[in-house]
Formats: structure tokens, sequence, C-alpha cells
């Protein structure tokens, strides 16, 4: 089974995030970069079924990002066949732009299946496993936590709310949008990923940034208003029950 993983670069979380000047987005000139996690699940579900099924394993990075390439080169050290970075000194895209420039790069390359995130850290709606799947007019489900080749189908888990899952058999070609993979993305050692970087298999493809037709508009983005904090209740049981009575009646609670 030929699979292509989407792999995006967003802000690392363990950093300081300030916001721009304007207050439309995050400051993001020194911003380090790591993979989305859920891309990361995506790229750990396409090699579960590569070692299941065989077939090749194409990795698709979108990448204005530096850390992008090392991002690319861990996942030919973990066992992707082959790694395309698109492009370079690219801004901040929306989901519609990014399907863009996914789908012209998988124009006139056969595949079963793609895979990619059930949505990013950095993005609004969740849906670039959606729009790939229309753009290419093949089927598509999302919250994927599971997935199985099966007589030239693929059999997949989709996770509802409340712990609800079902299992549907779709044919291929179909896009997965990936929620968590079977088992926690594996670790590759530095290593591995060194040996990757010697064989120089990382290639690279020009893109230039799409229109936005998305229709959204960032106006503003702002750090949650902080509140007063907890107040912590004192004393023995009786007290603590009198003052907690009277803090829901002073709300207004009868």
């Amino acid at each position: 089974m030929d699979s292509v993983v989407l792999l995006r670069p967003v802000p690392d979380p363990v950093e300081e995030l300030e916001l721009n000047d304007d207050g439309s987005d995050l400051d993001r000139d020194y911003l380090g970069y790591v993979l989305n996690e859920f891309d990361d699940h995506a790229l750990e579900e396409a090699l579960l079924l590569k070692e299941a099924t065989g077939g090749t394993l194409t990795v698709l990075g979108l990448g204005s990002a530096d850390e992008m390439e090392q991002i690319l080169y861990t996942a030919l050290a973990k066992g992707a066949d082959e790694a395309i970075k698109l492009g370079d000194e690219l801004e901040h895209l929306s989901i519609s732009s990014q399907a863009e420039i996914f789908v012209s790069a998988l124009e006139g390359r056969s595949f079963d299946l793609v895979l990619t995130g059930v949505q990013a850290a950095d993005e609004l709606n969740g849906q670039l496993a959606v729009r790939v799947a229309a753009k290419l007019g093949i089927p598509h489900v999302s919250v994927v936590v599971g997935a199985s080749a099966d007589n030239g189908s693929v059999k997949v888990t989709k996770e509802f709310w409340g712990g609800i899952t079902a299992d549907y058999q779709i044919q291929t070609p179909a896009v997965l949008g990936i929620q968590a993979a079977r088992q926690a993305p594996r670790y590759v050692a530095v290593s591995l990923i060194r040996q990757a970087q010697q064989g120089g298999d990382l290639s690279e493809t020009d893109v230039d940034p799409p229109p936005d037709t998305s229709g959204v508009r960032v106006i503003s983005v702002r750090v949650p208003e902080a509140g007063e904090g907890a107040e912590m209740i004192e004393g023995d049981e009786e007290a603590a029950a009198t003052k907690i009575v009277e803090i829901i009646r002073s709300a207004g609670v009868k």
C-alpha cells in the first residue's frame, strides 16, 4: 500500500509566545518550530501500514521553518522512502492555501492513502484533510484512531464524542485525518537521523504561495484575561461548609 503523509511545522509550545505589533498573529521571527503532534501520529500510522502491507511511504513537508528539514530527515530515519520539502520562505498559510500546495504536489503521483493530522495547533478549523480530499475528488474520513488494509480497501476506526467509535470500510485512494495512531510515535536515534542527512535523500520543490480563498481573516489575537484566582477556604469541615454555603448564597443561588 503506497501512502503519502502531509507534514506541517507548528510553533514550539514550550517557548514563550508573543504577539506581533498589530496583535493579529504570533511574532514568528524568533519562534522555534516542531512537527505538528497530529501529523506525527499520521506518520506513525503510515509506518505501521507500510510494515503490515509493504509499499512505499512518501512525506511532503510544507517548509518555511528551518526545522522542516530536520523533521523530514527524521521521517526518513523512521522508515519513509522519500521526503520532499515544499517551498521555502513561506509565511504562515491558511488551510485553503496549504491544501492547494499539497494537492499540487500530489498531482501525477500514484498513491493509495494520503494521511495527515486531524488538525494543527496553529489553525482555526481542522479542515486540511477535508479540503485535500475534496480537491482530489476522493473519499475522506477524519478523527481516525486506527487503520488497517483489508482486501484492497482500508478499514478505519473513527472516534466520536464521549469515546464512541465506529468502523468504516473505505475504498482507496482516500484521505485520512489522523487523531491518534495505534501506538505512540516511535523514537528514532540521532545517529539514524544523521545517516539520513548524509544520504542526501531530501528533495525540494519550489512553491509560490497561492491566494487565500478561505474567506477567514484573523482580526486580533490576545492572551486570555486572568481572573482573581482561587479563594482558599481554611478551617475545619464545619467552618468550610458554612463558608461554601455563604459563597453560594451571595451568588444568588437559593
